[in-house]
């Protein structure tokens, strides 16, 4: 089957930079999944606005915010039901550097059954807590995986195989938050996926919002590494003879 691309974005009240974020996307003339996750009415405004303007644009509103791992899963399966085989999961705050889509798709389509993903090199606009916190989880998934080989597992920049996330959670609930990154990348390394990672330049806009709620998230994040490494140790004979077939 040939592969058929899209874009999925994932969107909150987030206003500022939607709108260019998908008029830099036209260039690429594939079909953008746009999910509004419960916005108030200002953002559905823009969004609707949006949809009008590209006929490459479809617009799902989710009533209830759900968080943004449930509004990427809405996206997925949206994708899947609209028969393409890959989804280019894109935030919608201007932080990903939209020129390195092309090296992420070309290393799909040498990869096809790989997850791929950006590999966050920083500017000065993150903030020291953000950047020396990601370590807490980068180690927790070297614990969970037993492997170096995921290199960033909360970058939100990347490129799903639709059938295997399909089969993924047809099998298991994934977070909804903003764990779903982080759970759904280890999960798709356990059933035996590859994933390859494409340096990407990620800014943190002076005037952009952040959804991430410290107490709430970083609760669910330490709940979903709880049940990673339990999941871990009963895949322990897996992932070590997996270790040893690479290390040959």
């Amino acid at each position: 089957m040939k592969s058929q691309y899209c874009f999925v974005i994932p969107n909150y009240n987030h206003t500022q930079a939607i709108a260019h974020t998908v008029d830099d996307l036209m260039q690429y003339a594939l079909p953008i999944i746009l999910i509004d996750d419960g916005s108030n009415a200002a953002t559905q405004m823009v969004l609707s606005e949006i949809a009008a303007k590209h006929d490459l644009v479809t617009l799902f509103r989710r009533e209830i915010n759900g968080g943004k791992g449930a509004a990427v899963q809405t996206g997925l399966q949206i994708a899947h039901e609209m028969q393409m085989s890959h989804a280019i999961q894109v935030d919608a705050d201007g932080q990903h550097n939209l020129h390195d889509i092309s090296r992420l798709v070309e290393c799909s389509k040498h990869h096809p059954q790989a997850l791929i993903s950006g590999r966050p090199v920083y500017d000065g606009s993150i903030s020291k807590g953000r950047y020396y916190g990601r370590f807490i989880t980068h180690f927790w998934v070297y614990v969970e995986t037993l492997s170096f080989s995921i290199k960033d597992s909360m970058c939100g920049f990347r490129v799903y195989p639709l059938d295997a996330y399909i089969q993924l959670v047809s099998k298991v609930a994934l977070g909804k938050r903003m764990d779903f990154d982080i759970e759904v990348m280890v999960r798709l390394y356990w059933h035996g996926l590859q994933v390859c990672f494409i340096p990407t330049k990620v800014l943190y806009p002076a005037d952009g919002v952040s959804h991430f709620m410290v107490w709430k998230d970083n609760w669910l994040i330490s709940k979903m590494h709880t049940r990673l490494f339990f999941g871990m140790l009963w895949r322990l004979p897996v992932l070590i003879a997996r270790h040893f077939r690479r290390t040959k």
